[in-house]
């Protein structure tokens, strides 16, 4: 499978929290910036996907036209032919009717709508420029609307959130009939508003840990499978996107900052939207040949991130050769033992009680 990646880097106003790469003020970019991505996605001309996936910042901004522009551009540059999956991200102050029903008529069969929490407290508390109400009625509009599949954010960790605000948001969303729920612990990244004025009210490290954990128990007494860390999911309604990328396959992005890793080559587009509007097509900044044990390990290490499936080390050494894992079994064996994983015959899983202090394993799967 392969993946087709679009970044929209425009919002409204960045929340406190937010460190991808996104930019307020720039409404007037947008009909340019569509050019530029069917620009970038000319030089890629003819090649495959299996799934489409526009996120950002904030992609339902770009309102019906860009987006039957856009979507349709991309339709006559690449095979998008045998779309499995193709997903919008929406906030709810612009997750429109007229916008999700084009998205709808374009293709699109699964929306991610950052709802964050239920509570107008908390949404103030970082920023976000939606409330309460306005999250409801973009799901149940969402729902309304014929879409396959439809997820939404949330954040643990929010300042002044409590188990019972948490709880609130997800009895709520459950309630609404969200098919896959993708829950966040709030990160303070150095740069960040957040990070240069921590709210007294933030939730400690444990407490934070708790929330998670009572939420992922919840989710689960709901109906949800927790398939991916941050990720639950009812039967049937799994992110075909992002299970590609955490089972090692192949996906371009196109958009400033945007990530893709093709025919064992992994390369970035630099983080600047005036350079991307001047010369779109020669803008990765960091390209990196993997050699075939390096791509084994980060296989491996992604594979890890699904806590149902986990990473299969024979198909794993099928796929690059035993000679490229043997280094790679040795740690896992190691690890194993450790009780930071789990082995049952040749399938390996994350150890559940490590699922929040998992990336120090993934160091170690990584390891050269």
């Amino acid at each position: 499978m392969r993946g087709l990646y679009v970044h929209v880097p425009f919002c409204v106003k960045k929340c406190s929290y937010c460190d991808f790469y996104s930019l307020d003020g720039r409404d007037k970019s947008r009909g340019e910036y569509v050019d530029a991505i069917l620009r970038e996605s000319s030089t890629h001309v003819g090649q495959t996907f299996q799934t489409l996936y526009l996120g950002g910042g904030t992609p339902s901004l770009l309102g019906p036209d860009l987006l039957i522009k856009l979507i349709t551009g991309l339709r006559q540059t690449l095979d998008l032919s045998h779309l499995a999956e193709a997903t919008i991200e929406a906030n709810p102050d612009s997750a429109t009717r007229d916008l999700l029903q084009t998205a709808v008529k374009l293709g699109v069969n699964r929306v991610s709508i950052g709802v964050q929490s239920l509570a107008d407290d908390e949404l103030k508390s970082v920023g976000r420029v939606h409330s309460r109400t306005q999250a409801i009625e973009a799901v149940e509009l969402a729902k309304s609307l014929g879409f396959d599949s439809v997820s939404a954010d949330l954040i643990a960790g929010l300042p002044g959130q409590t188990w019972q605000s948490l709880r609130g948001s997800i009895d709520g969303l459950v309630a609404l009939g969200v098919q896959h729920i993708s829950l966040y612990c709030l990160s303070v990244e150095e740069g960040t508003p957040l990070a240069k004025s921590l709210p007294d009210n933030l939730p400690t490290d444990d407490e934070q840990a708790e929330l998670f954990l009572k939420a992922s128990e919840l989710l689960t007494l709901s109906g949800f499978s927790h398939y991916e860390i941050s990720n639950f999911a009812v039967p049937g309604h799994k992110c075909l996107h992002n299970l590609n990328y955490w089972q090692g396959g192949e996906y371009l992005g196109l958009g400033p900052a945007a990530a893709s890793h093709l025919e064992g080559s992994r390369f970035k587009n630099k983080s600047d939207l005036d350079s991307y509007l001047a010369d779109p097509a020669h803008q990765p900044e960091s390209i990196e040949q993997l050699n075939i044990t390096a791509k084994a390990c980060e296989e491996a290490m992604l594979r890890l991130r699904l806590l149902e499936e986990g990473l299969d080390i024979v198909a794993l050494a099928e796929k690059y050769g035993v000679d490229s894992v043997k280094g790679l079994l040795q740690r896992l064996d190691l690890m194993s033992d450790e009780g930071k994983i789990e082995r049952k015959g040749h399938s390996y899983k994350l150890n559940p009680d490590r699922v929040l202090t998992s990336n120090p394993i993934f160091a170690e799967v990584l390891a050269p």
